[in-house]
């Protein structure tokens, strides 16, 4: 799988930790809406109510929030059990981060915020289409070729972290140049494809009879991907609308 949320060691985890009633597609589609409707309110309560009206706080409150976030996640991925609670631990946190980080662009490119959720969504649509009506059919092969993309993006982001503490950057990563906007839109398509694998990874959860929290856990993932996808469009859509 390509999201390490959501990997094959899920199912063996899950298997002997099984004492509960067994999870449905629906029990994780409710949990996802959820989760994101969460989120949305987190964001936009954290920047209209206190960010925005103290932007010294700003940063603080997108590292702290930042960081909570990626604790918990790792919490759950070891510990699948605990997304019954902390999947809505990290949406808050993860709200805060996500709106404050909206604030800043949309603060740069008014109305980019908009933009990005509108195409988010549609993208989250489309993806759920193809794959309802198997348009794209996810087999081991399809794994395979969206797992190696999504680790080398990964690794190019680590590579560009580390950079950073020197000042540099891998090239063309993150300018607007002709190059730099065909990169995101490769990672936007990547980060697209990976929801083909949510869907597969929920499918395949309630068929293997997996506990009823694993509910959660799968939307947890599917919003982990969400999340990744927001942030390329917009940063896509910042490059783009730079050019201007």
């Amino acid at each position: 799988m390509a999201n390490p949320v959501l990997s094959e060691k899920a199912f063996d985890y899950a298997i002997r930790n099984s004492s509960e009633e067994t999870m449905t597609i629906n029990g994780a589609i409710n949990k996802a809406i959820i989760l994101s409707l969460i989120l949305t309110l987190s964001a936009l309560i954290s920047v209209y109510f206190v960010l925005a009206k103290n932007l010294e706080l700003l940063y603080p409150a997108v590292m702290v929030s930042s960081i909570g976030a990626v604790i918990l996640a790792i919490i759950m991925a070891f510990k699948k059990e605990t997304a019954k609670t902390l999947s809505i631990l990290y949406a808050i946190l993860e709200g805060v981060a996500i709106g404050g980080i909206s604030f800043i662009f949309n603060a740069v490119y008014d109305g980019i915020v908009a933009q990005a959720v509108f195409f988010t969504s549609a993208d989250l649509l489309i993806m759920l289409l193809l794959y309802r009506f198997r348009i794209i059919r996810v087999n081991d092969k399809f794994r395979s070729v969206i797992f190696g993309a999504t680790l080398c993006i990964a690794v190019v982001y680590l590579i560009n972290f580390i950079l950073g503490f020197f000042k540099m950057s891998v090239p063309f990563l993150n300018d607007s140049s002709p190059i730099g906007i065909g990169i995101s839109v490769v990672i936007v398509a990547i980060a697209s494809f990976n929801l083909l694998l949510d869907f597969d990874f929920i499918e395949r959860s309630a068929n293997a009879n997996m506990p009823k929290y694993f509910e959660w856990y799968s939307a947890f993932g599917l919003l982990v991907t969400l999340v990744w996808l927001y942030f390329e469009i917009l940063k896509l859509l910042s490059k783009i609308r730079s050019r201007d």
